[in-house]
């Protein structure tokens, strides 16, 4: 049998209560001060758009997205460490852009450690733009680390300007 035939599609589907176990594992293993269960429960009922990428059962990767006013605001973006590199995460940011544009967001928000490049090379990658830095905003194990603000623009009107370095 090919690959092709044994690998089942990735399935990009809102976020149950039910996965919460599994996404709850994610995001264990990939930060050192993870949120809590709670804090997933209260995005859901609050519905905040809440997605996973699912395939053969297991969660693969999970965002929760905030959208008012015009503006979505991703605040967690995650992939199994086992499922990096492997357009898991650049697949489920896709879906969420696409999410927000149909929730009329004319901008796209998020914050990311300086730190984690990985997850900068693909905002870059899909058009996102540093606007600005959020001192001290992330715990870390030597003391706070600061986030990169990152923007884009969701409407087709170009890139943020950098607010650092105003044109």
């Amino acid at each position: 049998m090919s690959a092709v035939l044994k690998d089942e599609i990735p399935n990009i589907r809102p976020m149950r209560d039910s996965d919460l176990a599994m996404v709850m594992a994610i995001e264990r293993e990939a930060y050192s001060f993870p949120w809590s269960e709670g804090i997933f429960r209260d995005c859901l009922r609050a519905g905040y758009c809440c997605w996973v990428v699912a395939q053969g059962g297991a969660i693969r990767a999970y965002g929760i997205m905030q959208v008012a006013a015009g503006e979505s605001h991703i605040l967690n973006l995650c992939v199994r460490a086992d499922d990096r590199r492997q357009g898991v995460g650049r697949l489920l940011l896709s879906h969420l852009l696409e999410v927000a544009k149909a929730h009329r967001a004319d901008t796209a928000l998020l914050e990311v450690r300086p730190t984690n490049l990985a997850a900068l090379r693909l905002y870059a990658a899909v058009g996102f733009n540093e606007v600005g830095v959020r001192r001290g905003y992330y715990p870390g194990r030597g003391g706070r680390e600061d986030a990169l603000i990152l923007a884009m623009s969701l409407d087709g009107s170009g890139d943020h300007t950098d607010k650092k370095n105003p044109a």
